[in-house]
């Protein structure tokens, strides 16, 4: 095995230094937020995810039936999520009747070929782009919940900011006492900062993204409620929440087609630069 290794090095060193330099380029890229950066990382990016896809396939292979069932898992999650949402509002059958006709999901399944360019930043790969109907702004999600973000496309791929990004500010609701607030990455957990102490929120509540947010489509599950910390004042707490999706795991991913206005799409996209 060790033999096998030293031949493929020795073979492929100069594409694996290579390699090594894009990622190095890449992150130094990720840190900036200035204009004309932006321009030379997306195509720094679109470079890299070609090498990135190509390293990925030789080690891996896809199981089809599997990406089924993973999609039909999310779609399923979504729906039940949004049922949730419905015995919140209303016990009665028509609002059954509306949901049936609002839970047909456009997901487009797509793999994460690479991760942790920007650790700090949370910013990851895809192997879908433009010519895949992929947007900016558009939600990335697996069969748990909410995933990511799309931030940047080219024709073949697209960069994905993960809700493990501080930079990642998320219009989040716990439907069982109607809260809202902004949900972020702490560093080890999401947390909604600044929540009235008198709010009714309990250890296990379900906590999804709001009505309120023009960047995602409402209640899409991220997480539960763990812990509540009240500050110094006693006034606000921090409400601290375990995301349902394991980022880190994350591999088969589903981007949630949606359709909003190029007008809307600019003033997220200035949000989420910030």
């Amino acid at each position: 095995m060790e033999l096998f290794v030293r031949k493929i090095f020795k073979k492929s060193k100069e594409y694996i230094l290579l390699f090594i330099l894009l990622i190095i380029s890449l992150i130094i890229l990720t840190q900036s937020t200035r204009p004309e950066i932006k321009k030379i990382r997306r195509y720094a990016f679109a470079s890299f995810a070609v090498w990135a896809d190509l390293f990925n396939s030789t080690f891996s292979s896809e199981n089809t039936e599997l990406n089924k069932l993973q999609i039909e898992n999310a779609k399923l999650m979504l729906q039940v999520n949004k049922l949730r949402e419905y015995a919140f509002e209303n016990y009665e059958l028509k609002s059954l009747l509306k949901f049936k006709a609002k839970s047909d999901y456009n997901l487009i399944p797509t793999t994460i070929i690479a991760k942790n360019i920007s650790k700090s930043q949370g910013v990851y790969i895809i192997n879908i782009g433009s010519k895949d109907s992929v947007r900016k702004s558009m939600p990335i999600l697996n069969e748990s919940g909410l995933v990511g973000i799309v931030i940047e496309t080219s024709e073949n791929y697209s960069l994905v900011k993960s809700i493990e990004s501080s930079t990642l500010k998320i219009s989040a609701n716990i439907p069982r006492s109607n809260v809202y607030g902004i949900i972020s990455w702490s560093g080890d957990m999401l947390v909604m900062h600044n929540v009235p102490t008198t709010a009714d929120i309990n250890k296990g509540d379900r906590v999804v993204t709001s009505v309120l947010s023009t960047i995602f489509p409402p209640s899409i599950p991220i997480g539960l409620v763990v812990e509540r910390r009240s500050n110094i004042s006693g006034l606000l707490s921090d409400i601290f929440v375990q995301p349902f999706a394991n980022v880190n795991s994350a591999k088969n991913v589903f981007v949630l087609a949606s359709v909003k206005s190029s007008q809307i799409d600019s003033l997220e996209l200035n949000l989420l630069s910030q």
